[in-house]
């Protein structure tokens, strides 16, 4: 009995905090206590700069939204590189960007053994076919020898790069000061 009772006082209490919650909110949206004017007013906590409501001038359009099939698109770091004459030419570890940010190279982890040997070599973006192959799906093939590219210099970062490309593919990039 006891229990019940200390619930029923518990419940009331809660129940009267909300009410006068309520008053409380409802009269600051109607403005000052009667006799009280705006200049007079007991000083309101300003909402933080994050809680502020946004107004529609302020925000952003919509963003565009375009859906691509699964079959039609994937990525292409990780993926591994053929030849035409179906060799093994390493993996994509990295894609190069100029400052427009458009495509311009893939960076391939060529050769070595399970990882022990390999190099990195910078292969133009147009040196490269996407698209099925006999019985390979979604390959990515290298229209160059694989003694073009174990023939190229080795990539380092944050260092000028030599990029290969297939005969008649590459466009200069323009020298970054």
């Amino acid at each position: 009995m006891r229990a019940i009772g200390a619930l029923t006082r518990a419940l009331t209490l809660g129940v009267a905090v909300v009410a006068g919650l309520a008053v409380a909110a409802t009269r600051a949206a109607d403005g000052p206590p009667a006799g009280q004017t705006e200049a007079n007013a007991p000083p309101t906590a300003q909402p933080p700069a994050s809680t502020v409501p946004v107004t529609p001038k302020d925000a952003a359009p919509p963003p565009s939204v375009t859906i691509i099939g699964a079959s039609d698109a994937h990525g292409v770091l990780g993926r591994d590189v053929r030849s035409a004459a179906d060799e093994d030419m390493g993996r994509i570890v990295d894609v190069i960007v100029d400052r427009d940010g458009h495509v311009r190279a893939a960076v391939i982890d060529f050769g070595g053994f399970l990882g022990v040997g390999s190099r990195k070599i910078v292969v133009d973006w147009n040196a490269m076919r996407f698209g099925k192959i006999a019985n390979k799906k979604d390959s990515i093939t290298l229209e160059l020898t694989k003694a073009q590219v174990a023939a190229a210099p080795e990539y380092k970062e944050d260092t000028p790069m030599v990029v290969l490309g297939a005969s008649g593919s590459l466009q200069p990039l323009q020298a970054i000061q």
